[in-house]
């Protein structure tokens, strides 16, 4: 029997030792978090006047983030110090349109060329129809950490994850949104055609939306939120600008023409946040649920795909400008983020593998000179690491080919 129980203590120990040294499977980090302003803003997270970014960021932390507890318990008369994952389910409002969140992991995550991870959201579907509720997509953005110091900064490299409506005709890229602070002194009216609306002209808004009918609006306030909209902790800017996709309006007003409004949010197909439900086992490749993302989707700014081995930082805003009557702005939420593949060994680059092929041929060398003619910015095309795509580069993978 002690030899048992000393082997039972010791694959305790073994299993302890592999969690600890092992990735966080979920979020472990906010960089930042700037919502449009939107119903839910100054709530989820609460926020108060003027308090530090800090203090907003550590609320983010906590609604989206996995928390690691350490567990210490005794077991026949040994003292063990576990690690355990708990997941904090609570979520962030990214607000209207061009609102975001920036997060991460412990760790990078591995272009494993399948489902990499997943960004929760509360998105649902309505009993009463098929793939339509309240679905609020919210395009995801990756980024490399190109020079090496850990925390997204102007010197990294950003793009985008193109989901199912990415060369929709109706997706408007290059899409700029600026919002004007409101006064919040101002007497609030119900409005004479809709009661649940209390400020119809609340914060004002104009964009350069290609359809000129939609080149200006207002976030109304309505009788559910009463509360201020503008980020409290922004006491200092007047207006705030958002740019991204905008992608195409999907909620429909099926209430008929009694004047009861019935707003149903319809899914895209894939590749979005709070777009679909979250699988509850976190799986992906479920029918009717989120699959999660592709690291493989990634494209640069003229849409042209990009070969990623990791990515380090995962940035979420939201993709849609649109009104919904008293339901109010469609608005992003974020619940969190896991990993699917937590452990995945970060894969060994060959020099001079330019299009990630597993060999060094003089497709490399045809990469290289796409790069530098295009100007696409392509991060394994530079070869001879001096942080510029040149001539250099082809001259190296040259001298890898004739070796």
């Amino acid at each position: 029997m002690r030899t048992i129980k000393n082997l039972t203590a010791l694959v305790l120990l073994m299993m302890t030792a592999l969690t600890v040294w092992g990735n966080h499977p979920w979020l472990t980090r906010v960089y930042e978090y700037r919502p449009a302003p939107g119903q839910f803003v100054n709530t989820l997270p609460v926020a108060r006047v003027g308090e530090p970014v800090d203090s907003v960021l550590s609320r983010c932390n906590y609604s989206v983030c996995g928390r690691i507890d350490t567990v210490t318990q005794t077991f026949h008369g040994q003292t063990i110090t576990s690690i355990d994952t708990v997941w904090a389910g609570s979520m962030v409002t990214l607000g209207g349109y061009g609102g975001y969140i920036v997060m991460g992991f412990d760790h990078p995550v591995v272009n494993m060329h399948t489902w990499d991870f997943d960004i929760l959201g509360n998105a649902f579907y309505s009993d009463q129809m098929v793939s339509g509720g309240s679905c609020e997509p919210g395009i995801v953005m990756v980024g490399v950490d190109t020079d090496g110091d850990g925390v997204p900064s102007d010197g990294d490299r950003w793009y985008e994850l193109a989901g199912s409506d990415y060369d929709h005709p109706k997706t408007q890229h290059d899409y700029a949104i600026t919002y004007y602070r409101p006064d919040e002194s101002k007497q609030r009216t119900p409005s004479m055609t809709d009661p649940f609306l209390v400020d119809t002209t609340y914060i004002r808004w104009t964009s350069n939306d290609v359809n000129p009918d939609s080149t200006s609006g207002y976030v109304s306030r309505n009788s559910f939120h009463y509360q201020p909209y503008w980020p409290l902790w922004l006491q200092g800017e007047e207006t705030m600008t958002f740019t991204g996709a905008k992608l195409r309006n999907n909620a429909v007003d099926i209430g008929g023409n009694d004047g009861n409004a019935y707003f149903v949010q319809y899914n895209f197909s894939w590749g979005y946040v709070d777009n679909q439900p979250n699988h509850p086992a976190h799986q992906p490749g479920v029918e009717g649920f989120n699959p999660g993302f592709k690291i493989d989707w990634a494209v640069d700014e003229q849409g042209r795909h990009v070969n990623l081995t990791h990515i380090d930082f995962i940035k979420v805003y939201n993709a849609v400008n649109q009104y919904c009557g008293w339901i109010g702005e469609t608005s992003t939420e974020v619940a969190g983020g896991v990993d699917f593949h937590p452990d995945a060994p970060m894969p060994e680059s060959l020099p001079g593998d330019v299009n990630g092929d597993g060999e060094v041929t003089v497709s490399d060398v045809n990469a290289i000179i796409h790069a530098i003619v295009t100007g696409m910015v392509q991060p394994s095309a530079d070869v001879n690491h001096d942080s510029e795509i040149t001539v250099g580069d082809v001259n190296t993978v040259i001298g890898y080919i004739l070796k």
